[in-house]
């Protein structure tokens, strides 16, 4: 293994100066080791989270001074001790009898070194922990990396042992041949029925392989549903100890003929790059249809700046074939007689009510922003084989300090909070003026007033003190070292649920029960947010991602969590006066709404809102059929319909980001970076598949992130939603805000904003 390996870092944890501590510093000296020295077990684990050495050496002669075996534990207990080598000097005693190392390994250290000052001494064995144990922690390390590097490779890779049994298979390769990577591992080639060759030509490559020569060529593969799938493969021997063959490496790709996709993404990608050249401040946006084919209101500027959110719903990128049933059904209709318009009303009514909408995503190669956004936000996680556990301490709830009482009352609200709040039924209130004047604890004070402004407390038939004790409850439960999934980001969620809730025709639709429900869920719906992505959980082997079962993992801990923590102490249950069979249609509302934060459904939700909301309210209008009020009060009340209004709502609530006024946006914009970059730095850190390596903190274009969000996730959802519940004012900050990032973009500034003049 032919790797580049840094100089290498040395702690020396000594309480006092002697001759053996001056010794290794001489011989870190003389071989050319970075070398550290801290005096205390604080000062070295706060070196150590800095430097992270390769090498610590920790004195085990006085036990007066700090327990070394404690600190050694301490040490390991850390991630970036994974790979360290820790040696403990011990005393040389000639009297006494030899005694055990086992208590020092136990401890967490690799071995002893018996004290002795000599300067060469020390050298040599630092030269012996370089080649022996140093250089063996290294190779682990990279090996880490390059499997990384073939979990993300789009070549299927295969390795077998010497006797030809699978030991390792790669996503790609489960993709192309259609099993899984535990119906694999562990079996022969021959159990396996996925090569089909003749035996002399079975024969020719082994003959090939075995005598150490690598093999190329194409030939037919049968993949798991048996279909024919001819490859171009390449395989490789791979020598190992006793310089005997010790693996077959396999890699494969498509070939060219049966890879139309491939083909069609190449020629899509450079239709584009045409594009960039040609027309470089042209909105990337794609244009499509009017919007007035989804609502009536609307001028031509409007129509320039928004484009209809069917253009991406039924590009070729997201559609999902129910839609394309859809359409064709409603073509159909036009040209009908009245029995089969009206027959084929009632198939459009059951495919709108069932579960037919999810999308086929196509990858976006040509933009690695928007591949990596759709990846980490849009999967739960690679599949891999990995030691590697992220313990989420899920069962440790927060119990509300009395440092943390909130006043009596919305009367006895501090000035300066109140005042903070004076604007908050305006969509450019300022969550982050509120977040300053409350240290940090919007959530609790914003709550109260938009709670009692809805009239929560009446509905719930609780008093304003239990609703105060479980919104200190909830929010004490929220991370706030989180940069982005904090109380804040909550509370913002909640002014934006509500000021959607004040909108005409979303009052129009829903019932009281559905505007508590969209408030609580809007409150708790990222409660105990751990600041890492599903996939993050998935890849780590999270205790969430096991209970949950890679599934919403993040999104039903929210739900679970949150009626655990409001039923478990009548202080703060807001629930425990509500009839039985009301609290369970609150509850699965609540539930339902947290739910729909789930990214990897967002297309699947905004398709079925368009399909059976946007285009049934389009046609009335177009109808002329603006003044039936029972045919609009139809489409909106539906119990289905609701449903999907609502899910909606909190969707467009919980990612609105883009659609603030352009100082908030700016910063929220920095807070997300920042909890995905830290992201990016523990999955390298740890060893896992890194889910979004665009976002890493030295190299990510925050602008280009913005584009593609904006791009792919937020203008067709918002066109929707604006259709619908009219929002001129958020669609242009997303307008303005698009075109800030496009403009810092264009001057290739990968920052938050451009330097000063």
């Amino acid at each position: 293994m032919r790797l580049h390996q840094d100089q290498l870092q040395v702690l020396l944890v000594f309480a006092k100066e002697d001759n053996q501590s001056n010794g290794f510093c001489w011989a870190c000296e003389k071989a050319g080791f970075r070398c550290n020295i801290a005096r205390t077990p604080e000062s070295a684990l706060e070196c150590f989270l800095d430097k992270h050495h390769d090498i610590i050496i920790i004195d085990h002669r006085h036990s007066r001074y700090f327990d070394a075996e404690a600190l050694c534990r301490s040490i390991r207990t850390m991630k970036p001790s994974e790979n360290t080598v820790i040696i403990g000097v011990v005393r040389r005693h000639a009297d006494r009898e030899e005694s055990s190392i086992l208590p020092l390994i136990s401890a967490g250290f690799t071995r002893r070194y018996v004290e002795n000052s000599n300067i060469m001494a020390c050298y040599n064995e630092l030269i012996q922990l370089e080649f022996g144990e140093v250089q063996a922690q290294f190779k682990l390390r990279a090996c880490n990396s390059l499997f990384t590097a073939l979990e993300k490779s789009q070549e299927a890779i295969e390795i077998t042992s010497e006797d030809h049994v699978i030991q390792y298979v790669n996503p790609a390769f489960e993709t192309v041949m259609g099993y899984q990577i535990g119906e694999l591992i562990g079996k022969e080639l021959t159990e396996v029925p996925i090569n089909e060759k003749k035996a002399d030509f079975l024969d020719t490559i082994n003959s090939c392989i075995k005598i150490g020569k690598e093999w190329q060529g194409m030939y037919y593969v049968k993949n798991k549903n048996g279909d024919s799938v001819q490859q171009n493969v390449k395989i490789l021997p791979v020598i190992g100890q006793g310089g005997r063959i010790r693996h077959y490496v396999s890699i494969s790709r498509l070939c060219n003929d049966n890879n139309k996709v491939e083909k069609t993404c190449e020629r899509v990608q450079a239709e584009s790059q045409t594009d960039i050249q040609t027309c470089r401040h042209k909105d990337r946006r794609k244009g499509s249809l009017d919007v007035r084919s989804t609502t009536s209101r609307g001028s031509d500027g409007s129509s320039q700046r928004r484009h209809s959110s069917m253009a991406r719903i039924h590009s070729m990128t997201i559609e999902a074939p129910i839609t394309k049933v859809i359409n064709i059904i409603n073509a159909a209709q036009e040209s009908s007689p009245m029995p089969v318009a009206e027959a084929l009303d009632r198939v459009l009514e059951i495919l709108r009510t069932t579960e037919l909408y999810s999308p086929q995503l196509g990858t976006k190669d040509e933009d690695p922003h928007t591949s990596d956004l759709v990846g980490g936000l849009m999967t739960d996680g690679l599949r891999r084989l990995s030691g590697n556990e992220y313990i989420l301490s899920a069962k440790q709830t927060h119990q509300v300090a009395g440092s943390l009482i909130s006043p009596i009352s919305l009367n006895d609200i501090p000035p300066r909070i109140t005042q903070a709040m004076e604007n908050e039924e305006h969509w450019d209130f300022d969550i982050f003026e509120l977040e300053a004047a409350t240290h940090k604890r919007p959530l609790v004070y914003l709550g109260l007033k938009i709670f009692a402004r809805f009239g929560i407390c009446e509905f719930l038939n609780c008093s304003e003190s239990t609703l105060r004790s479980w919104l200190q409850v909830i929010e004490a439960n929220y991370h706030s070292s989180n940069s982005y999934h904090n109380s804040t980001h909550s509370a913002d969620v909640l002014h934006a649920t509500a000021y959607f809730l004040s909108k005409e025709r979303v009052k129009q639709t829903l019932d009281p029960i559905d505007e508590v429900a969209a408030l609580i869920a809007a409150t708790v719906h990222d409660v105990d947010h751990p600041g890492r992505t599903n996939s993050f959980l998935c890849n780590a082997g999270s205790e969430l991602a096991i209970l949950y079962n890679d599934t919403a993992v993040l999104e039903s801990h929210h739900a679970a969590l949150a009626f655990q923590l409001t039923t478990r102490d009548d202080k703060c249950n807001i629930f425990k006066n509500m009839e039985r069979n009301e609290y369970r249609t609150l509850r699965q509302a609540i539930i339902d709404m947290v739910l729909a934060t789930e990214m990897t459904k967002h297309f699947e939700h905004v398709n079925k809102f368009v399909n059976s909301i946007n285009k049934p309210l389009a046609a009335l209008e177009e109808n002329g059929n603006n003044g039936d009020g029972e045919s609009i009060k139809t489409v909106l009340t539906s119990p289905e319909n609701r449903i999907l209004i609502k899910r909606m709502l909190i969707k467009c609530a919980d990612i609105s980001n883009p659609c603030r006024p352009i100082e908030q946006c700016i910063e929220w914009a920095g807070r997300i970076s920042e909890e995905y970059f830290a992201q990016t730095d523990e999955e390298k850190r740890q060893g896992l598949p890194v889910v979004m390596p665009v976002f890493d903190r030295n190299t990510c274009s925050i602008p280009k992130s913005q584009i593609s969000f904006i791009d792919y996730f937020i203008t067709d959802m918002f066109d929707a939603w604006d259709a619908f519940a009219d929002l001129p004012n958020l669609m242009q900050h997303l307008d303005n805000n698009f075109k800030y990032w496009k403009g810092l973009d264009e001057r290739k500034l990968r920052s938050l904003r451009p330097p000063p003049e």
